[in-house]
């Protein structure tokens, strides 16, 4: 084991199965009190610091190893609940780990139970706004209000007024689209019994012609799940005259619903 790390994967509570597809070669199962680690042991030199810095320049060795690293978390989550370990965790030693999981134990205790028989899963929402911009005096009394006194304008007036009117249109559509995601929210939310707030992402990461307008991970009882899908199928139908579409993605590791320091 000399010059060796310890990269760490998820634990449990229970004792997994490794499978073959999972290069199990390369994985160790560890017992440390009432817990099981999966880990591998990597080479100190590969993911020192320094070169695990560098390396994580390299996107088509980052997509391999977190493609490997998902894998292996989402194999041990279908049999147990786990908690999950970011990509590229690692440890020094094994008394390191040991000192980690002893300090934490309470923790990971009470983390494993808040997640139990429960998924993460995701939704995110995109509207097109050209399109909605294009309707939406069929929303707004104050567009068609203004679209009423630029017909019976001189040129002069009608002129501001559409000035006005580009102007009203933005307002008016973001205000929509704000009403409208917040009842998407607190319909979602009510199915779940936890939720966490991502990021919105723009179109340089998301490579769509609309925009993203909600990007939220669900915990979810794995009862209420088939719900939960159905649910978020049906506002995509309700939605779409104000040119909502919905992504559901899931189930993921419950890395937003674990509150633990997880640095070694």
């Amino acid at each position: 084991m000399d010059n060796k790390l310890i990269y760490i994967y998820c634990l449990t509570e229970a004792l997994p199965i490794l499978k073959h597809d999972l290069k199990v070669e390369e994985l160790d199962l560890m017992q440390i009190g009432g817990f099981y680690v999966i880990v591998k042991r990597v080479s100190a030199e590969e993911f020192s610091e320094n070169n695990l810095r560098k390396k994580l320049d390299d996107l088509d060795w980052v997509e391999r190893n977190a493609r490997h690293h998902m894998t292996v978390i989402t194999h041990i989550m279908e049999e147990h609940s786990v908690i999950p370990f970011q990509f590229g965790t690692l440890f020094k030693t094994e008394n390191s780990l040991n000192q980690f999981i002893e300090k934490h134990s309470s923790s990971l205790s009470h983390n494993l139970l808040k997640i139990d028989k429960k998924e993460e899963w995701a939704v995110k929402i995109y509207c097109d706004k050209k399109q909605l911009s294009k309707k939406i005096s069929e929303f707004s009394k104050n567009v068609r209000s203004i679209e009423k006194q630029i017909l019976e304008s001189s040129p002069g007036r009608a002129f501001l007024l559409k000035r006005k009117k580009v102007e009203l249109t933005k307002q008016e559509v973001n205000k929509l689209i704000s009403l409208n995601g917040q009842q998407c929210f607190n319909a979602f939310k009510n199915i779940c019994t936890d939720e966490y707030a991502n990021n919105i992402l723009p179109r340089e990461i998301t490579k769509r012609n609309d925009d993203m307008i909600l990007n939220v991970s669900f915990l979810i009882c794995k009862n209420d799940v088939s719900d939960f899908v159905t649910m978020v199928s049906q506002h995509q139908h309700k939605y779409k005259s104000v040119h909502f579409s919905f992504e559901v993605t899931g189930p993921w590791p419950p890395f937003h619903f674990i509150t633990i320091d997880k640095h070694g």
